[in-house]
This record gives C-alpha cells, sequence and structure tokens, in this order.
C-alpha cells in the first residue's frame, strides 16, 4: 500500500526538514542552555499552580461528609433509634441518594450507624436496605481511625469493594477508587455515633496531576503522608507503596549529570505531609529543549515558497478523494444507507473507503434483523396473550378432573390428568428459555399420553448426556419433531417405527438429533421439503420444521438451523445445530417476555 504518510515525508524532508536543520545548526547552541533553564522554571510554576488545585479539591472533598451535620434528617439517622428518618425507607433512600448525587466522581456511600451495628450503602443513586454489620469496627482502616482523635482517614486508592454485598453493585465492576472515611459524633455530647464512606473515581484529581506532563515520557506522582501511591501517570504504581529508590531520590537534593530529572513539593493544609512529584527523563528535557531551539529558527521566504507549491500539491491528491468520501458521508446522514462505497486506491483513503463499506453492510444487515426481531416480539406477545387465558381456572379444573379418578379407583386417568396438566404448564410459561431437561420432562409428559392411546409398546429412547440436559435451549424446539412422529408413523399404521432422541458436541457446536426409521420421502421430496423450509415463504405447509428453523436462526444467527436427512434411505432424520456457547444479546432475550 503505497502510504500517503511516507509520502508525505518525503516532501517534508526535501523541502522543509534539510533547510530547518541548515538553519538550526547556527542558532542551537546558543538557546539550547536558555531554554533548559526555562524548563526547569515552568515545571516548578506548573507544580505550584497544581499543588494548590489539589489542596483545594481534597479540602472539598474532605468537607463532603460534614455537610451531614446540615441536614437533620440525614444526621437522624445516626443519632436517634425509632425516628422517621429512619424508619420511613422512603425518607432514608431520597436522603442517602441526594448525598451520594452531591459529586459526580462519588462511586459508593455507605453509613454505618453504630447503635444499630447496621450498615447502608449507595451505588449509582440505588440505595440498599440496612444489613447488621457488627465487625465493621474491626476493619483496618476503620479500626484505626476509630481509635484515633482525627475525624477523617484517606484510604490508599484500591479496587471498589461490595460492602454489604448488595445487589445494587454488580460483580463486573472492576473500579479503581480511593475511600475517605469520616467520624461522626455528636457535637454536644462527643458520642460516637458511626462513619460515614465515601469511594471516589480517580478521574478527577488524575485530570488534575496529568496536567503536569506533556509526554508519556515524564511521569507524575502523588504520595501521602505514608509514601503510598495515591496517583501516578504509570497505573501499575496506584494503591502501592512508592519504591525505595524513588524516595531516595526525593530526599537527595543533589543531581548526577544524565539522571532523572526529579522535582518534589511538599503539600500543605487537609494534604499536609503528601509530596507532588514529578519525574523527567534528562534526555527527554534535552530533547525538548532542542526542539524548541529549532521551533525558534526562521527557514524564511524560500521555506514558506516551497510549503505553498507543498500545499497546493497536497490539496489536489489528497484532500480531493477526502471531500468525494466526505459527500458519501453526508448523503447516509440524509438516510441514503444505499450509498455506494468501494474505492480501487491503495492508500489510507482507499484503505478507509473499503471498510466503510463493510461497515453499512454490517449496519444494514443489524437493522434487519432489528426489525425481524421486533416482528417476533409481537408475535410472541400475541401468542402469549392468547395462552393466558384463565391458566388457574384450568389447572383447579384438572386437578378435580384428578381427585374424582383417584375418588373413583381410576389411577391411569389421574395419570394421564397429571401429563397433561405439566404439559399446560410448561406451553405457558412467561419464561421461554428453558434447559434441554426441562424439555426432555415435557416430551416425557406428552409421550405417557401417547402410550395411553397407542399402547405401551411406543418405541422411543432419550439418550442425552447430563452436560447437554443443562444446556439452554428456546422452549418448544424438540417436542413438535416428536408429535410430527406420530402423526406420520403411528397414526398411519406403522406402529413399529422407533424414534430417538440422542445428542452430541461437535466442535463449537452441539447437535441434538431426532430419527425414526418409519415412512421416507423420495429424493425430490426431500429437496421440494428443503427448499420450502429454508427458503420458502410463510405457509400453513410444513409450518413445524419452518418455525424451529426460522427460531435457531433469528436466536443463534447463521450458522445454526434445522438438517433434514433420510436415515439410509428409509426413515427421516433431523438435526439442531445449535452454538455450544453463546452469549445472547438483550434483545433476542426480550422476544421471551
Amino acid at each position: 500500500m503505497k502510504s500517503i504518510r511516507s509520502r508525505l515525508f518525503l516532501m517534508l524532508l526535501v523541502f522543509i526538514i534539510i533547510p530547518y536543520f541548515l538553519s538550526v545548526f547556527f542558532i542551537y547552541g546558543y538557546t539550547k542552555n536558555r531554554v533548559e533553564t526555562q524548563a526547569l522554571e515552568v515545571s516548578e510554576t506548573q507544580m505550584n499552580k497544581l499543588s494548590r488545585e489539589l489542596e483545594q479539591y481534597f479540602h472539598e472533598i474532605g468537607n463532603l461528609p460534614y455537610l451531614i451535620y446540615r441536614n437533620p434528617d440525614l444526621f437522624h439517622i445516626f443519632s436517634s433509634e425509632g425516628n422517621i428518618a429512619y424508619a420511613n425507607p422512603q425518607i432514608r433512600e431520597n436522603n442517602i441518594g441526594t448525598f451520594y448525587l452531591m459529586r459526580n466522581e462519588i462511586r459508593q456511600v455507605r453509613f454505618y450507624i453504630n447503635k444499630r451495628k447496621e450498615s447502608i450503602t449507595a451505588y449509582h443513586a440505588k440505595v440498599s436496605a440496612p444489613k447488621l454489620k457488627p465487625d465493621i469496627l474491626e476493619e483496618d482502616a476503620i479500626s484505626m481511625l476509630y481509635h484515633s482523635n482525627d475525624t477523617d482517614l484517606i484510604e490508599p486508592p484500591h479496587q471498589i469493594v461490595n460492602y454489604n454485598d448488595a445487589a445494587i453493585v454488580p460483580e463486573s465492576d472492576k473500579t479503581v477508587v480511593f475511600t475517605i472515611h469520616h467520624k461522626i459524633v455528636d457535637v454536644l455530647s462527643n458520642e460516637f455515633l458511626g462513619f460515614i464512606t465515601i469511594d471516589l473515581d480517580l478521574d478527577a484529581y488524575a485530570r488534575l496531576c496529568n496536567s503536569l506532563i506533556q509526554e508519556n515520557e515524564e511521569t507524575v506522582l502523588l504520595l501521602d503522608h505514608n509514601d503510598n501511591v495515591m496517583y501516578a501517570s504509570d497505573e501499575s504504581l496506584i494503591g502501592k507503596k512508592a519504591p525505595s529508590s524513588l524516595i531516595n531520590k526525593i530526599n537527595t537534593k543533589e543531581m548526577e549529570p544524565g539522571e532523572d530529572i526529579v522535582l518534589s513539593k511538599t503539600l500543605s493544609g487537609s494534604l499536609d505531609q503528601w509530596k507532588l512529584v514529578k519525574i523527567t527523563p534528562s534526555s527527554y528535557l534535552f530533547h525538548d529543549a532542542r526542539q524548541t531551539a529549532m521551533m525558534n529558527s526562521f527557514v524564511g521566504i524560500g521555506v514558506g515558497v516551497m510549503g505553498l507549491i507543498m500545499i497546493g500539491f497536497v490539496s489536489y491528491r489528497i484532500t480531493r478523494p477526502i471531500k468525494i468520501l466526505s459527500q458519501k458521508v453526508r448523503s447516509i446522514e440524509g438516510g441514503n444507507m444505499t450509498i455506494p462505497f468501494g474505492s480501487q486506491s491503495k492508500d489510507e483513503i482507499g484503505h478507509l473507503e473499503n471498510h466503510m463499506k463493510e461497515m453499512m453492510d454490517r449496519i444494514n444487515l443489524h437493522i434487519e434483523r432489528e426489525y425481524k426481531l421486533d416482528i417476533e416480539n409481537r408475535k410472541n406477545q400475541f401468542r402469549a396473550l392468547k395462552s393466558q387465558v384463565n391458566p388457574h381456572f384450568l389447572f383447579n379444573a384438572l386437578q378435580s378432573i384428578g381427585a374424582v379418578a383417584l375418588k373413583s379407583n381410576s389411577p391411569n386417568v389421574y395419570d394421564l390428568v397429571t401429563s397433561l396438566s405439566k404439559m399446560m404448564r410448561y406451553s405457558i410459561k412467561a419464561n421461554q428459555w428453558v434447559l434441554i431437561r426441562e424439555e426432555v420432562d415435557y416430551i416425557k409428559s406428552y409421550l405417557s399420553l401417547q402410550k395411553e392411546r397407542f399402547g405401551k409398546n411406543v418405541n422411543v429412547s432419550i439418550e442425552l448426556s447430563a452436560e447437554l440436559l443443562n444446556k439452554q435451549i428456546p422452549s418448544m424446539i424438540l417436542q413438535p419433531l416428536v408429535e410430527n412422529f406420530f402423526k406420520h408413523c403411528y397414526e398411519e399404521g406403522f406402529y413399529d417405527a422407533q424414534l430417538r432422541i440422542y445428542g452430541e458436541r461437535k466442535g463449537e457446536f452441539m447437535i441434538l438429533t431426532v430419527d425414526n426409521d418409519g415412512p421416507s420421502v423420495s429424493s425430490s421430496e426431500l429437496a421440494d421439503l428443503k427448499e420450502k423450509i429454508y427458503c420458502g415463504a410463510s405457509s400453513q405447509e410444513h409450518i413445524g420444521l419452518k418455525n424451529i428453523h426460522d427460531r435457531l436462526v433469528l436466536y443463534y444467527g447463521e450458522g445454526s438451523g434445522l438438517k433434514l436427512d433420510r436415515n439410509d434411505g428409509k426413515g427421516f432424520v433431523v438435526q439442531l445445530v445449535i452454538p455450544h456457547e453463546v452469549n445472547l444479546s438483550n434483545d433476542v432475550k426480550t422476544l421471551f417476555l
């Protein structure tokens, strides 16, 4: 691929770089020392400014718990037993939720009420129920603060903890936070009332710290009074003890030539004895000085003329395809999703246009799939409404019939009514994602009814491993195939036909097979059947097989579905191809709600 970047580099080399370095060669020696000194002065000025900003930020964060004393309802949660602010869950949740929303960086809040030994947490503005936590004072940070004269303690960054093991905090949340613990006391009696623990994102003061560095080569660290790393541009250091080598550099006033430049400032106020550290590699600082000197070089009118020539060339050869591509994008914004993409160019613009073509194809496919999902969802909702016609009345009626059968010494009738009741209960379940084991139980209830109809010699075998039985599938996938067996075999007089249901895993798929040795179809009939199921429009003919195939493709995507064949020229074989491991989207799951 002919890279635009390589062509630009060649032009820059010929028209700008060579003249640029020729001019810099004469002025570099004069400006190097001056720029290096200026860079150090700028860094010190920035550190002084950042120190004040960090002190102000942590001062504001440290004052958050004191707002509790200004909110009577919130303070009474700690101070009074049986008060309405605590007894009424709505009032309690509103006050705690309001406190949680005071700062955007608050990730989680925990209130510990000492009188009740209970803990309440708030996460994403959701408030948990009170939970008994009698051993909370044994936590290291809480115990240290409890036995000290301080009212606040800042805990080094750590992964967020689900304090109350509450369902509102998902296990997937691995956010790194720093924690402020505040001791709540009665101002008048100095009685200990509890703690408030606030978990906060690092983003706010991380942005402040990162404003101190300009490139990835530099490093900034914020250390607390115990030399714990509260923040570092190297994320692997956050929450750990600062390396001893770094502490030695900070404490050493003299700098050896060639070593990294370590600037340190001790903070005050709410961050008393904390340290803000900036580490700049000497090679990087000298490189900046050289770049600054070169930027101050004046190339002259000749470079300007050559720059204009280059701009004219770039405008024609590079910006023209970009304008064409921009016009196509604007057409898409106007609703034209079929705009043709594709370029014969081998550079980055052509590569980008080809990728946009692939992206539009995927978007159109996704839109079509979402449309089908919406239609299927509406159909399922309609079917669910039709199937839920007073089901409790039907179950009560079946129980009454079963009771009469037992009183009349007709246990067979009772068993049949029980099987029918199980089938009805299964068929109207709201959540239609089921285990294969549940589908098999449904089939067994259906077989018990068929055995009463055709006699005890119904030849059916089910061979499925425990692993497959515990896999989830859409409901009513296997039973229609068993029903087809009785329709085309036993009802037509083939009483010796045998039905087998078995499964196996092949690669990334599990194959569920339903076959029989009853009447078969010809090759042409089989081809016609496949045509109607795989490609035919909706019709009442073979609707059961087509419905199963369409559902599998809709839920699991291409590669899944039904496979039809004859069993060595006789009988019939149906295979269900389903991915062994699959993560269903929320859109697909809502089809069953």
